[in-house]
């Protein structure tokens, strides 16, 4: 899923960590997940080393989720928000959350989304950007992928995989995270 946007930043990047999260379909509740983003960090970049983390779509919010919630503030330089639902999304709307936990933390209104949105002190000290597309299905309005501070750029693609496939998005992407 990655592939593009690794070979567009040409090995200007140190130590890219790609986690391939269980999250069963949306059964995994988005702060669990967030303490596997959170092991897996810790395992391969060490404890203290700041880091630029970028999650797209539901990765977005986990990682939203450590920075704000588990301690991911304290070494997190720059966070990048691609296609993420950080303000929820109607198509999580449907989903029974006894069952989908994850896809639960992703509905308007959630519990989840209403503590993070909450209290935004230790995402303040994070350098934020939020790209998105207007017209993404998956993220439906695609205005609500978008964290509620930093810059915010609506990218021109038609589709929520396109947000990492296609390079009017690509482009943009690896710009923002070989900036130092």
């Amino acid at each position: 899923m990655f592939n593009r946007l690794q070979r567009a930043l040409g090995g200007q990047r140190q130590s890219v960590l790609i986690p391939a999260l269980p999250l069963r379909l949306g059964l995994t509740p988005i702060e669990e997940a967030a303490d596997l983003l959170g092991a897996h960090i810790r395992e391969n970049l060490g404890l203290h080393d700041s880091i630029d983390l970028l999650g797209f779509s539901i990765g977005g919010v986990i990682a939203r989720t450590w920075i704000q919630l588990q301690g991911g503030h304290e070494r997190t330089r720059r966070f990048i928000s691609v296609g993420s639902p950080q303000q929820g999304t109607l198509t999580a709307q449907p989903w029974p959350g006894r069952i989908f936990k994850g896809l639960a933390d992703l509905k308007w209104g959630s519990g989840l989304l209403k503590t993070l949105n909450g209290n935004l002190d230790t995402l303040q000290r994070v350098d934020c950007h939020s790209f998105y597309s207007a017209i993404d299905l998956a993220v439906l309005p695609g205005w609500r992928a978008v964290l509620p501070i930093g810059t915010r750029t609506q990218l021109p693609v038609a589709t929520h995989p396109q947000l990492l496939r296609d390079q009017a998005a690509i482009r943009p992407l690896s710009e923002a995270l070989i900036r130092l």
